[in-house]
């Protein structure tokens, strides 16, 4: 459902994707590994078309639709959604009315949604003002919940969160995608596989997420370049282990 072609995207005058190709398929959850300032959250936010994030060569498709320079809204109807690590203060905006805009007009209670995100004494008030890095994580958990994307990108959902909201977090984000340690028999794991129709796209410093949302492929991005592609757990036990450095000898 999502194919990413020979992707350049500068950043001002600074290219920072040199040439990513990716591709999810339907029902599938990716995890993304990079050190900092290697170009995962530019690649989310191109995925999503902020328009600053400016495409100099290569091609997204999405459901078969070229997205390559789409805007945000349409991109949003079309099935995508995220959750950002930094997201704005909006004074004046109450977060109740912010996840019923995600709703698209939707008749969803909005307090049934909040209850399952631990949420609803934080609905009254000003999106984000004020909220701790659990809080904040929880409100973009919910608005994905209200939006119920196709495909959704994660930036670090377990940054500056504890371990209590973790669990939370990291439960909710399995929910979403359709997936869970918990599922029950092979035979029913097998069934509900059948059945995912979502998609996702998590980074992680952490790997924390791991432990909650079972991912089908990881995929190391450095310095703008994918380097490696291979099985979630494993990579992240080598980078846990070697760092980063074993990725640029996979390189060369």
């Amino acid at each position: 459902m999502l194919k990413i072609e020979g992707l350049h995207v500068a950043l001002g005058d600074r290219e920072i994707l040199k040439g990513v190709d990716m591709e999810i398929g339907t029902g599938e959850v990716h995890i993304l590994f990079g050190p900092n300032g290697s170009g995962k959250t530019s690649l989310l936010m191109t995925i999503m078309g902020y328009p600053q994030y400016r495409v100099t060569g290569g091609r997204i498709s999405f459901k078969g639709h070229d997205i390559t320079y789409m805007p945000v809204d349409e991109r949003a109807r079309l099935g995508i959604g995220m959750s950002y690590q930094r997201p704005p203060t909006i004074h004046g905006l109450k977060t109740r009315d912010m996840v019923k805009l995600c709703t698209h007009g939707e008749d969803r209670d909005v307090g049934d949604l909040a209850a399952q995100v631990n949420f609803t004494d934080f609905l009254d008030r000003d999106l984000n003002a004020g909220f701790s890095g659990g809080e904040i994580k929880r409100s973009e958990l919910l608005q994905l919940m209200a939006q119920n994307p196709d495909l959704m990108l994660f930036d670090e959902p377990e940054s500056g969160v504890d371990i209590e909201n973790i669990a939370l977090i990291g439960n909710g984000i399995a929910g979403l995608l359709q997936r869970g340690f918990n599922a029950g028999t092979d035979v029913s794991l097998k069934k509900a596989h059948r059945h995912r129709n979502k998609m996702g796209l998590i980074i992680t410093h952490t790997g924390y997420i791991l432990n909650y949302v079972p991912a089908d492929r990881g995929q190391v991005l450095f310095n703008g370049v994918m380097a490696c592609r291979g099985n979630p757990q494993e990579i992240f036990q080598t980078i846990s282990k070697a760092g980063y450095q074993e990725c640029i000898k996979c390189m060369r």
